[in-house]
């Protein structure tokens, strides 16, 4: 437990911002601190000592919620709407994409980083954007804001909020991308080994994968349709390549949940096979139990009244009534194995 806590507070400072850029249209993010951000906010009250080298800078501010401070800073420092922090709170993690205010509030979900990448491991970003800003919040580590943060540190270029928002999406779909390929391989080698007639211990597996990708499924598909229905009506600071943008990636992770749906669906196709031939199975397994019960059963019946100690027992007194006997019990299992074998070549 004390790990969880030393993993979701790393790399945050007093107040819980764990990562910050300054952006400009023609070079590359650099890193800035709160008191950094705290002096450029100052500075851009009074327009007039903004150059136009200036004027199309932004932020990206990145919080870790779990942070006591973190919080209270962006309500004292950002001036953030109070609909943003109501969405923190709520209980409901559905990915929605709303735009309000001339600003875009989203919430978008996706796979944890950890070192083991179990895709059953989902969390939640809490995301705000305006024209010179763009707040991201999360509670626990996420993987596309990680890769987003490295693209940043190796010198990426971004000319606008909406285009950190389009690579963050793009991201997240590729990190989709690796999740459909691994449990596509996994898939594969399961009914690679059904199809081969050896045994499989995997109808556990096949159920986790199952479980995993339709709870992906569940959680990111209003995606692409929250995307949609922004760029019906988008914000007038959107530059049109970032309209563009938001509409190709929302395209692509379209593709991918296609993708999902259709592995899902391979999945449980092989959970029946698998099912189907192991009660195929069964009912060889029980039709053999139950031939031989009928093949013993003139054996039982014989030997119960034989072993009855009463008088008038036929063939007591014979010589050759023992052998009369085993012919007589045989010829009655022969009788029977044979009727039995001629209603399973007629089935």
């Amino acid at each position: 437990m004390k790990s969880d806590l030393a993993l979701q507070t790393y790399g945050a400072d007093a107040s819980g911002m764990v990562c910050g850029f300054r952006f400009s249209p023609m070079l590359a993010g650099q890193p800035i601190d709160a008191d950094e951000v705290i002096d450029w906010f100052r500075e851009r009250e009074d327009d007039t000592g903004i150059t136009a080298k200036d004027a199309g800078e932004f932020l990206w501010l990145h919080f870790n919620l779990a942070h006591s401070a973190s919080e209270r800073w962006m309500r004292t420092q950002l001036e953030l709407p109070e609909t943003f922090f109501d969405a923190l709170r709520e209980g409901s993690h559905s990915t929605r994409i709303e735009h309000a205010d001339g600003a875009l509030r989203a919430v978008v979900n996706d796979v944890m980083f950890n070192l083991e990448f179990i895709p059953s491991e989902i969390a939640t970003l809490w995301i705000y954007a305006n024209k010179r800003l763009i707040v991201t919040a999360r509670l626990k580590p996420l993987r596309s804001v990680d890769r987003l943060r490295a693209s940043v540190r190796e010198g990426e270029i971004f000319r606008s909020p909406a285009e950190l928002l389009v690579h963050l999406m793009r991201d997240q779909a590729d990190l989709l991308v690796q999740i459909v390929r691994r449990t596509s391989a996994d898939v594969d080698r399961i009914e690679d080994r059904f199809l081969s007639q050896r045994p499989t211990q995997n109808r556990l597996d096949l159920g986790a994968m199952r479980r995993t990708l339709t709870r992906l499924q569940r959680m990111l598909a209003p995606e692409p349709g929250a995307i949609f229905r922004l760029l019906a009506r988008p914000p007038r600071w959107l530059h049109a390549e970032d309209v563009q943008d938001l509409r190709e990636s929302t395209e692509e992770f379209s593709v991918v949940l296609s993708d999902v749906s259709g592995l899902i669906e391979r999945v449980r196709l092989l959970q029946e096979e698998i099912t189907s031939r192991l009660e195929e199975q069964n009912n060889r397994t029980l039709f053999t139990l139950t031939l031989v019960t009928v093949l013993v059963m003139p054996i039982n019946i014989v030997a119960g009244f034989f072993g009855m100690n009463v008088g008038g027992i036929p063939l007591a007194e014979n010589k050759h009534g023992f052998w009369l006997m085993v012919l007589l019990v045989a010829g009655f299992t022969g009788l029977t194995g044979w009727w039995a074998f001629r209603r399973r070549r007629e089935r």
